[in-house]
């Protein structure tokens, strides 16, 4: 799964589909991970509270370009860096 953004900790990553059925992005942040899709759903795990809103903040205003991102992953070219959070 590439990289795609890091702020404050946290590593986002993208994954077109895979076992969730929908585009999403993980987050990792020390031994934490979840699975979160565009529309802001946490998938599976957790993060720490503080971080999980900011993870799905994060999702929400950079919808267009998760999902920009899928379509070159789908094409088998490397996503772009996304702006982290400030």
């Amino acid at each position: 799964m590439p990289i795609i953004s890091m702020f404050f900790g946290i590593r986002i990553y993208l994954e077109d589909s895979g076992q969730h059925k929908v585009p999403h992005v993980h987050a990792i942040y020390d031994d934490h991970e979840m699975a979160v899709d565009f529309a802001g759903n946490v998938l599976e795990g957790s993060l720490p509270r503080k971080q999980q809103a900011m993870v799905i903040a994060w999702v929400l205003m950079h919808d267009e370009e998760l999902r920009a991102n899928c379509e070159l992953l789908k094409d088998n070219q490397a996503p772009f860096r996304i702006d982290p959070l400030r």
